[in-house]
């Protein structure tokens, strides 16, 4: 009889690594630290997933996305994907790549603390000007506010700060 293959960790990690975020192709699910949890059973593969927002209308690409890569792993069955809130994701588990990849984007990435009367600051992505403006809490989607340069005169988006921290 032989041996069946079984793939490892470490195989899902890699291939994740290239599941992008539906909306900004510069960065992983990985990335933005996703992740949080993987276990092989059987040529099973369960991921959990920690989803950057509740109700976030990607999520249902996210998991096809999942499932159809790491499917093509070798010894790989079925993959599951389930989405989790405990622990809830923060923005402290975007990765420096992660960072990087935003900022390719556009999007500034989210701040790393919240002051005290609930304000926060990020620098322009574009030209790295500290002279910004928010202009709507509310961006395209429920993570992401709009913001103005008034040095380059662009407007862009931020991550908004999710943070345990707080």
């Amino acid at each position: 009889m032989y041996a069946t293959i079984q793939c490892s960790k470490e195989d899902v990690l890699q291939v994740l690594a290239y599941v992008k975020d539906p909306e900004i192709d510069t960065v992983s699910i990985i990335d933005l630290g996703m992740v949080e949890d993987i276990t092989i059973e059987n040529h099973t593969v369960k991921i959990e997933i920690l989803p950057t927002f509740v109700g976030c209308p990607a999520l249902e690409i996210i998991r096809g996305n999942i499932v159809k890569a790491v499917n093509e792993l070798e010894g790989v069955e079925e993959t599951t994907v389930t989405f989790i809130n405990s622990p809830p994701w923060t923005s402290e588990r975007i990765t420096e790549k992660g960072v990087q990849g935003l900022k390719e984007f556009g999007i500034a990435a989210p701040p790393k603390h919240m002051k005290e009367d609930g304000s926060w600051h990020v620098d322009c992505p574009y030209c790295g000007s500290t002279y910004v403006t928010l202009e709507n809490i509310f961006g395209p989607t429920a993570c992401r506010s709009i913001l103005y340069c008034k040095s380059c005169k662009n407007p862009f988006e931020a991550m908004k700060l999710i943070s345990t921290t707080m």
